[in-house]
């Protein structure tokens, strides 16, 4: 890597004040990736987002945001939120009509969970208010969650009233939807997470990136998972802002720095530029003049008419989305050996950024085709 070229590339890497970071985040925060769940009260929603996440806190009224009269949003991670969860509340309730709320709900989300309870027979308002969405047309994805299992003792029965209840869904949505069957106990674990997980892969990926409780293989893979959420940050923020013409431009990379300091400051290290220099080394002589020349290319892409305000400025979101969640595995796993004093082999730095970029395509493609 010539010294010029590494000048330019740790500049554009820098993490000094940047004007345009400010912007760049405010607008992530509103196209967060939202999870709508729509249910009775009681169909165990709140139940289901502290499975989910693991918060314990998760309540009614405790870390939810007010969104319409009766509809609440819950941000998680709470600091640097990467998912949105959506209640609408009241469904089912005398007097309530659910019309002025839908709409609103309808607008911010990107896929829908319906929520059914087996002991619970009477579905009436969810029904109608299913319907009401699917001939509005806002929302493509639905998945049938059925609760309550334990609560129908006899399996026989058990297993009709989620037969029952799956009919009268589909017939609301007008096609078959596919179906998850969840046991949310107030104490103990719940039973089918694992399902859930793998269908909201289909639904909402990013769901599943943010969500998902892998086992581990090593210690390096397990102190990634605990930093996973922090990339899926900063990554959601970079495709936020390089779907603007000239935006990315300055911001992406300026966001990519921020990121690469936040996390050699988990594992206990400075980000400088000898550190900087060794991790570039890494990833390949060629990285530096392919990560500048693609980004100079996806900004000047965004100017073309028609074609650069729709499908280019998707693509260039996509990929700073996917290139920045890449770069932040490879650091992790760079650092992880360095604060460790253990050596640093090249090719698997290298293995890391192509196959975090492999892993990550489909939820990018799919984050940034919503906006």
């Amino acid at each position: 890597m010539t010294g010029d070229l590494f000048k330019r590339l740790y500049t554009a890497l820098s993490p000094e004040p940047n004007p345009a970071l400010s912007p760049a985040f405010r607008a992530r925060q509103t196209q967060l990736p939202t999870l709508w769940l729509l249910g009775k009260t009681g169909a165990g929603k709140s139940s289901l987002i502290r499975a989910l996440t693991g918060d314990s806190a998760v309540e009614i009224g405790n870390g939810f945001r007010p969104c319409t009269r009766t509809a609440a949003g819950y941000d998680f991670p709470a600091a640097r939120p990467v998912l949105r969860f959506l209640d609408t509340r009241g469904l089912g309730e005398a007097g309530y009509d659910p019309a002025e709320d839908i709409r609103a709900c309808q607008g911010r989300s990107h896929a829908l969970l319906a929520l059914v309870r087996a002991d619970d027979p009477e579905q009436g308002a969810l029904l109608k208010a299913l319907a009401d969405i699917r001939r509005q047309g806002g929302i493509g994805q639905l998945l049938a969650v059925h609760t309550g299992l334990g609560l129908v003792g006899d399996p026989r029965q058990r297993g009709q009233a989620v037969a029952r209840h799956q009919q009268l869904l589909e017939q609301a949505w007008g096609q078959p939807l596919a179906r998850v069957e969840l046991d949310l106990p107030a104490q103990g674990e719940a039973l089918g997470l694992e399902a859930l997980l793998a269908q909201l892969a289909d639904v909402l990926p990013i769901a599943r990136q943010l969500l998902e409780h892998r086992q581990h293989r090593d210690r390096e893979q397990h102190n990634f998972a605990l930093l996973r959420r922090e990339l899926l940050w900063y990554a959601g923020a970079a495709g936020a802002c390089d779907a603007l013409p000239a935006v990315g431009l300055v911001a992406v990379p300026g966001i990519q720095g921020k990121l690469l300091h936040s996390l050699a400051a988990h594992y206990g290290l400075e980000w400088d530029r000898r550190r900087f220099a060794e991790f570039a080394a890494a990833l390949g002589g060629g990285f530096a003049l392919h990560y500048l020349s693609r980004l100079g290319a996806r900004q000047l892409i965004k100017f073309i008419p028609v074609y650069g305000q729709t499908l280019g400025a998707t693509t260039a979101a996509a990929m700073s989305f996917a290139t920045t969640y890449a770069l932040g595995r490879a650091a992790c796993k760079y650092l992880y050996h360095l604060s460790r004093g253990e050596e640093v082999v090249a090719g698997d730095i290298r293995a890391s950024f192509d196959q975090a970029m492999q892993d990550i395509r489909s939820t990018a493609e799919h984050e940034t085709h919503r906006h």
